[in-house]
């Protein structure tokens, strides 16, 4: 049986089951690495995603390109929030700098800046969840700015359902979190 039939009947089966949406939260991996970054502080300020990765109901990508919906299976926050925060909150745990999302809680200025704009953020029915895209990093006191591309992928499995999707969201934007802070704070 292949995943993606299944989970597409899972995603339906839980949009017809009345009116109350079913909503699901990111599960955040534990983080187990660190990596020295030359900024003590960063700003996230901003992170773009496509339209159907910003929309509340988790979709999934068909092979033939498609991306497919349930309209009553949501993620429990605002994608674009909910990614800030957590490229946030992975940052500070991998850089172990202070690293807050848009708008900027704190008196003095960040040493960075930091505009992630997603590609694709997408769960696909072949067990891979991708985000590919390109970030930026803006240094007002004249050091280097940067830029980069990145394209990550994590396996999941479709036949899990939903949850499995939110798990692979959650590591994904961890893997970004480390690669940001690998190639383009350090």
């Amino acid at each position: 049986m292949r995943p993606f039939p299944f989970l597409l009947s899972v995603l339906i089966c839980l949009s017809a089951c009345g009116a109350v949406s079913d909503r699901y939260a990111v599960t955040s991996p534990q983080v187990t690495q660190t990596q020295a970054i030359a900024f003590r502080a960063v700003e996230v300020r901003d992170v773009s995603l496509p339209a159907y990765a910003a929309d509340d109901e988790i979709t999934l990508q068909a092979a033939d390109g498609r991306i497919l919906s349930a309209g009553d299976v949501l993620w429990a926050d605002t994608p674009d929030r909910a990614v800030a925060l957590e490229l946030s909150r992975y940052l500070t745990q991998v850089t172990r700098a202070r690293v807050a999302s848009s708008p900027w809680p704190f008196e003095s200025l960040p040493d960075a800046r930091l505009d992630v704009r997603f590609e694709t953020l997408v769960a696909g029915d072949d067990g891979q969840y991708r985000a590919s895209g390109q970030y930026f990093v803006a240094v007002p006191d004249g050091r280097r700015e940067r830029s980069g591309l990145f394209d990550l992928a994590v396996a999941f499995d479709p036949l899990t359902g939903p949850s499995a999707i939110a798990s692979a969201r959650g590591q994904i934007i961890l893997d970004l979190a480390v690669f940001i802070a690998r190639n383009g704070l350090r």
